[in-house]
């Protein structure tokens, strides 16, 4: 069995695809995507999670950071605190797993760092967790949020990691990274739908009637070309 992903190679992973997601350098994906697991090996912070709880596992990281409510009624990976959806109905897995960003292999690894500090938070607090599932979806979303709280603001050496991995759960909902913005408002994409994000004119182009500022900051420059691009 080859020894699974550092963390220098987990941050630099995620790095470079949050950078892809920022670029816009990927291809359409449905936003129902149904997620697919892999059983890579993970980083050296414990046992690798199957496929199923590696999902979950990242589910329930991202819906920590943008909650919604639960799918159905057997769901433990979202905690249904929020009414509405949440990063996990907006795609945050199908985001993760874009054959684009090249961080799919890496998924068990990040779920085996989040669920050895779930761990670690269990047993420092008593708290008792059900075998059945993978340690961080066994808390509730009250001990999601203060470890979560913790992971990211803390200075150890993951840090970076659960950042990044909390920024492509925000991605997901707020910017349907996944996804054309036209294909995403066309499929009613929960996260753009639930902030009401404006469809564009006729022509697929974004125009608005006031500025953001108040007041127009610059002259526009006169070599523009029709579709708002320098010349």
């Amino acid at each position: 069995m080859s020894p699974g992903p550092s963390r220098r190679q987990l941050v630099a992973a995620l790095t470079g695809a949050l950078a892809a997601v920022g670029s816009g350098a990927l291809s359409a994906t449905p936003a129902g995507a149904a997620p697919t697991g892999t059983s890579s090996t993970g980083a050296a912070a414990g046992p690798a999670p199957g496929p199923l709880d590696t999902v979950a596992t990242i589910e329930a990281f991202a819906d920590t950071m943008v909650p919604g409510e639960k799918r159905h009624a057997h769901d433990h990976a979202v905690a249904g605190a929020a009414p509405g959806p949440g990063a996990v109905q907006a795609g945050a897995v199908a985001l993760l797993q874009l054959p684009e960003l090249g961080v799919e292999l890496l998924l068990p690894g990040l779920a085996a760092l989040v669920n050895t500090e779930a761990t670690a938070w269990a047993l420092a607090r008593g708290r008792v967790l059900l075998p059945t599932r993978p340690p961080f979806v066994a808390l509730d979303f009250d001990d999601r949020t203060r470890l979560a709280g913790k992971l990211l603001s803390s200075a150890g050496p993951d840090q970076k990691v659960y950042v990044l991995l909390a920024l492509f759960s925000a991605a997901a909902f707020d910017t349907a990274a996944h996804l054309h913005t036209t294909d995403a408002l066309e499929r009613r994409h929960p996260g753009l739908t639930w902030l009401r994000f404006p469809e564009p004119d006729a022509d697929g182009l974004w125009r608005y009637s006031t500025y953001s500022y108040g007041k127009q900051l610059a002259q526009e420059h006169p070599h523009t070309t029709a579709g708002g691009h320098p010349a």
